[in-house]
């Protein structure tokens, strides 16, 4: 059986943590900053982990 080929996009994406999770950055943090907020933009900064329901579909594009 051939090996599967990990997401391009995917392996850019999200990294995995020490226990298996899988995590990934905020969105609209890349342009239009001049009306959000520092605030706003602060905690966009922070990294999140994906929701248990979406979890396994990364898993499969990470190829695990």
């Amino acid at each position: 059986m051939p090996k599967t080929k990990t997401n391009s996009g995917a392996k850019k994406r999200f990294k995995l943590t020490g226990t298996g999770k899988v995590k990934r950055k905020h969105a609209y943090k890349s342009h239009i900053l001049t009306k959000k907020t520092k605030k706003q933009k602060r905690n966009l900064t922070h990294f999140s982990v994906v929701s248990s329901v979406d979890e396994k579909r990364v898993k499969a594009l990470l190829g695990m």
